[in-house]
């Protein structure tokens, strides 16, 4: 889908309180999909009709990461998801809602779930709360039970929806295509005085970092030691998911890029 029309269906959707109790956000890895996730839960939750503009309470909360009705589940890079992941994510599902009218669940790269999991997860989305929204951020959807799949409304992102950007996510995009297309030229320094667009950017830093990794899938096709890039950016975000400082994400990440030249 493109983004405008996967826009225009998530507003819609609130607009016209017909949000539903399980989506699939699939993607390929190196597509927004975890980003509107993200984007689309914090609407949900929001007090001032489901903008997600900021201002209220429950979108300050969302932001600094401590929302008590958004519950995120994401694992590291080299992680399954296991039955008792699912399990402990359950346990105050069933509980209504503190601040906002809703709870959302995001499961990040979901299809790290084991079987198990998703059969646990089976029966919650079988018949959930009529107040929780659970979204299954997924890359790869063949490895998601066709009796989940078939119990959630799809949204698919292609990357074609990267291209599609505002002018100013473009922008930002072919600075980062400059820098991380040609990164092997620069020292530590040069690479770090030209970053400035990553460290204050946090914002967008998980949809930057994924664009990253799309430039160094692209790369590996010739030089296999982009493989190395994409697992310290994969890590990165896992990092940064976990609330670790993000300065230091970012140092680190730019050190191991730049000593595996």
């Amino acid at each position: 889908m493109k983004i405008n029309q996967i826009d225009e269906l998530l507003k819609n959707s609130i607009k016209s309180n017909k949000i539903v109790n399980g989506y699939m956000f699939s993607g390929n890895g190196q597509t927004p999909n975890y980003e509107y996730a993200k984007k689309y839960a914090k609407m949900i939750l929001c007090l001032e009709g489901n903008t997600g503009n900021d201002n209220c309470k429950s979108c300050l909360m969302f932001e600094d990461k401590n929302h008590p009705d958004f519950y995120e589940l994401n694992k590291g890079p080299y992680e399954s998801i296991k039955i008792d992941d699912i399990r402990l994510m359950q346990t105050k599902i069933f509980e209504k809602p503190i601040i906002s009218n809703k709870k959302v669940y995001i499961i990040n790269n979901a299809e790290k779930m084991t079987t198990e999991a998703q059969n646990c997860l089976l029966k919650t989305i079988e018949e959930p709360p009529e107040f929780v929204t659970i979204i299954l951020v997924v890359n790869n959807e063949n490895s998601i039970l066709v009796t989940i799949k078939s119990r959630c409304t799809k949204v698919v992102f292609t990357e074609e929806s990267v291209k599609e950007l505002d002018s100013d996510a473009k922008n930002r995009f072919l600075e980062l295509e400059k820098i991380f297309g040609n990164v092997d030229k620069y020292l530590s320094v040069d690479l770090l005085n030209k970053l400035d667009i990553l460290y204050k950017d946090k914002d967008n830093i998980i949809q930057n970092l994924e664009f990253i990794n799309l430039i160094f899938m692209k790369k590996a096709k010739q030089e296999p030691k982009y493989l190395k890039y994409i697992d310290y950016v994969e890590d990165t975000k896992a990092k940064l998911n976990t609330n670790t400082n993000f300065d230091m994400c970012i140092d680190n990440l730019i050190l191991r890029i730049w000593e595996e030249r």
